[in-house]
């Protein structure tokens, strides 16, 4: 037993090597990084995060590689998570409802309009409140590194949805988030806690009237196919980030600080080559999804009010210096 699983590990070390480009012993990484996400190959987070792998290998020649693994290989976000902290995990990119778990300051960025537009949100994130939020993190044993886009969030149903009026009474999919439900519940509809995988057939079944999510997910899913109503509400503006276990990025800097300067500036460049990948892919879904033959209804100023109205009570349930923070966030 003790012989097959040094040979296991043997074969899992070559399989390390091949991934990272070494081509002779020269080549041979003074450490491997493992970096979860839960996207399929092809996603703009993957692509990026492939990226961002190159960068780091060509700038410190080849002594540090990272390995993605997508479509969730490594668990699901919340699991990834919890291995970072222990080390089980180097790398990953984690959407801010994950985060927020672990991280309760990062709550305020699921707030429904909390944004005025994309424009808005870079440049929070990209500026002091951005690193207050990522500095944040390491209060739960990671460090952040940069923002990912993940876009605009809207409605989709199986019905046509105009107004909060159209939507009360649906049952609406949302994460398995407390915070998400209670948004839902305020305005009118009752939330449906489903895994994203099963989604689909909820809809296919009548279990639920609709979702929400970004133009990426809802074309890439199929969900178009079932729910083919799709609001222009842009109610979340839901921003991911790049994280390193602490414990990793403690072993980076035990080998060579010069290589934790290398990966933050890394970072910072596949965030916003990440940001352009979302874009193109945001434009391709939304063209796909409306030759298919979906109705896309662009919510009126008027009711985008109503829907701003009815979550205050989210606003007004945090503490005064929480409230402070979201002023800023508004000001900016």
């Amino acid at each position: 037993m003790k012989r097959l699983h040094v040979v296991l590990l043997a074969a899992l070390c070559v399989l390390l090597l091949a991934g990272c480009g070494a081509k002779d012993e020269e080549a041979v990484p003074d450490v491997i990084f493992r970096y979860a996400d839960n996207q399929p190959e092809g996603y703009p987070t993957t692509v990026a995060a492939e990226y961002f792998a190159q960068l780091v290998e060509e700038r410190t020649d080849g002594k540090v590689c990272i390995r993605v693994f997508s479509d969730g290989v490594l668990g699901d976000e919340v699991s990834v998570f919890e291995q970072m902290q222990f080390g089980g995990v180097d790398m990953g990119r984690i959407s801010t409802g994950t985060l927020a778990q672990f991280v309760p300051e990062a709550e305020i960025l699921q707030l429904p309009y909390l944004f005025q537009d994309s424009a808005h949100m870079w440049r929070v994130l990209d500026g002091e409140i951005g690193d207050e939020l990522l500095g944040d993190i390491q209060s739960a044993g990671a460090v952040g590194l940069s923002w990912f886009d993940a876009g605009a969030r809207n409605f989709y149903t199986t019905s046509p949805v105009h107004t909060l009026e159209d939507l009360s009474g649906m049952r609406i999919r949302v994460q398995e988030s407390t915070f998400m439900s209670r948004m839902i519940r305020l305005w009118g509809a009752t939330p449906m806690q489903i895994p994203y995988g099963g989604v689909y057939s909820a809809l296919q079944t009548d279990q639920i009237d609709g979702a929400e999510n970004n133009w990426p997910s809802y074309e890439s899913s199929g969900h178009f196919e079932a729910a083919p109503y799709y609001l222009l509400d842009g109610h979340s503006r839901l921003p991911e980030v790049q994280v390193i276990s602490s414990i990793a990025l403690d072993k980076l800097a035990a080998l060579d600080e010069g290589y934790v300067d290398i990966l933050r500036q890394c970072a910072q460049e596949c965030a916003v080559y990440e940001r352009e990948l979302w874009q193109a892919r945001e434009t391709e879904s939304e063209e796909l999804v409306r030759g298919y033959g979906c109705v896309v209804t662009r919510l009126s100023a008027a009711e985008r009010e109503k829907f701003r109205q009815a979550i205050q009570p989210m606003y007004d349930s945090y503490s005064e210096e929480t409230r402070a923070l979201i002023e800023r966030i508004r000001e900016s």
